[in-house]
C-alpha cells in the first residue's frame, strides 16, 4: 500500500477543487464547488490488492429527466424516484476514479474532469500523482479523461496508459478538442486493449459498448476475490439500475447501452459480485440484486473491512 503523506488528512479542500458536470463527448467544464465537505476516498482490500475509490468531484443537477429516463413518462419517473426516497426534480452526480495497487503496479482507472480534482483526492488518500504507474481509460468522455493533464503538463508523469482500441479509434476520428488535447498526445505511451485483454496483473478488460462505441468495464481478480469496475455502464443507482431500458442522454447508442446493462449487470447480480460504478453514490461500491425488470443497488457496508 502507498505510504500516507503528511497531507493525508485533507478532507474539505480535496473534494471542493473540482465539481464537474456529466457531459457528452470529451469536452469539459467546471462547476461551483459543493458546500459540504466529505472524506474523498474509501480504501478497501480485495485479496492481495488494495483498492481506493476517489471522489474527484460532485455536481448537483436539476431536471434529471432531461438526462435519465428519456423514454419514460413523467409519472413513471416520479413514481420510481418516490419509491427510492429521492426527488424527481434534482440529483447529485459524483465522479469516482478507482486506484488499484497490485504490489507491482499502481493503476488508476479514469481521471475525473480536471487535474485539480483527481490530485486532491489522491493527496487526501496519501498517494502522489508521481506514484501512479498505469492509467487505464474506460472511455473518452470528458469526465474520465479531463484529469490526464492541464493541456500541456501530464498529471501522472511516471505513468504509461491503456485504453480500448475501438474507443481510441472512434475519438481519433471525431475531431473532438478534449480528446485531441488530453489523449492524442499520449498515443506513443498507450497500450490498446480488446475484450479479454489484461493491462496489468489481475485486471481484465470487458467490452461493454453503448455508452460509447468502445466503452469498457474491467474485472479485478486477486487471491480468489473478484470485483467489477462498471465505469459508465449505468449512470445512476436508481434510474439506470432499476430501469436498465430507460434511455440516458449521454449513451451514444441507447439500444446497445441497454443490452450491455442487462448483460453485465445481470452477470454481477447472478454471481453476487461486488462492483464499483463511476457514478454510483460515493464511495461507489456495492452489490446488485435482481428486482423486477432491473436491479436493486445494495451499498457495501463492512464486507471489505473484515
Amino acid at each position: 500500500m502507498t505510504t500516507l503523506t503528511r497531507r493525508a488528512t485533507l478532507i474539505a479542500a480535496a473534494t471542493g477543487l473540482a465539481t464537474p458536470a456529466l457531459i457528452s463527448g470529451a469536452s469539459a467544464q467546471t462547476a461551483p464547488t459543493e458546500t459540504l465537505p466529505r472524506v474523498p476516498y474509501r480504501r478497501l482490500k480485495l485479496g492481495d490488492f488494495t483498492l481506493t475509490t476517489l471522489l474527484a468531484g460532485t455536481r448537483p443537477m436539476t431536471e434529471p429527466q432531461t438526462i435519465f429516463g428519456l423514454n419514460a413518462t413523467a409519472e413513471e419517473f416520479a413514481a420510481l424516484s418516490a419509491e427510492a426516497f429521492i426527488p424527481a426534480d434534482a440529483s447529485l452526480n459524483g465522479f469516482t476514479p478507482t486506484l488499484v495497487e497490485t504490489g507491482s503496479e499502481v493503476v488508476l482507472f479514469d481521471t475525473g474532469l480536471a487535474p485539480e480534482g483527481i490530485t486532491a483526492a489522491l493527496t487526501a488518500a496519501g498517494v502522489a500523482p508521481e506514484a501512479v504507474t498505469l492509467v487505464v481509460l474506460t472511455h473518452m468522455h470528458g469526465d474520465h479523461i479531463g484529469g490526464l493533464s492541464d493541456g500541456t503538463t501530464p498529471t501522472f508523469p511516471n505513468a504509461r496508459y491503456a485504453t480500448g482500441k475501438v474507443e481510441y479509434d472512434y475519438w481519433a476520428g471525431a475531431g473532438n478538442t478534449g480528446f485531441d488535447a488530453k489523449v492524442r498526445p499520449l498515443a506513443d505511451q498507450m497500450t490498446f486493449l480488446a475484450d479479454g485483454d489484461s493491462p496489468a496483473e489481475g485486471l481484465t478488460a470487458i467490452f461493454a459498448p453503448g455508452h460509447t462505441p468502445g466503452h469498457m468495464a474491467f474485472r479485478i481478480d486477486s487471491a480468489g476475490q473478484n470485483l467489477i469496475l462498471t465505469a459508465d455502464t449505468a449512470n445512476h443507482y436508481v434510474w439506470s439500475l432499476e430501469r436498465p431500458d430507460w434511455e440516458v442522454k449521454y449513451d451514444m447508442d441507447a439500444t446497445q447501452a441497454a443490452a450491455t446493462r442487462h448483460k453485465l449487470l445481470g452477470m454481477i447480480a447472478a454471481e453476487r459480485l461486488p462492483f464499483i460504478g463511476y457514478h454510483m453514490p460515493f464511495p461507489g461500491v456495492g452489490f446488485l440484486e435482481a428486482k423486477g425488470e432491473g436491479f436493486h443497488f445494495v451499498p457495501a457496508s463492512y464486507q471489505f473491512d473484515l
